[in-house]
């Protein structure tokens, strides 16, 4: 099962601030289609959890990111 959390919800879990996610990490290390995605095709964001967790806890190669991203 898939858990889609709010930028306020992940922010909770893993201890940063919304705006840092925001302004920081989406686009650098959390990439749309990986570890977001935009319900349909709205402003909405909701993280995939078990996506963000992964890459936490074991970081991620670009190789791992292209490979992902492309399915």
């Amino acid at each position: 099962m898939t858990t889609y959390l709010t930028t306020e919800e992940l922010s909770q879990r893993i201890k940063y601030d919304t705006r840092t996610i925001r302004q920081c990490l989406m686009n650098a290390v959390l990439f749309e289609g990986v570890h977001y995605i935009r319900p349909f095709g709205g402003r909405k964001i909701l993280f995939i959890w078990e996506q963000v967790e992964e890459t936490m806890l074991h970081g991620a190669s670009a190789n791992d990111l292209i490979n992902m991203m492309e399915g």
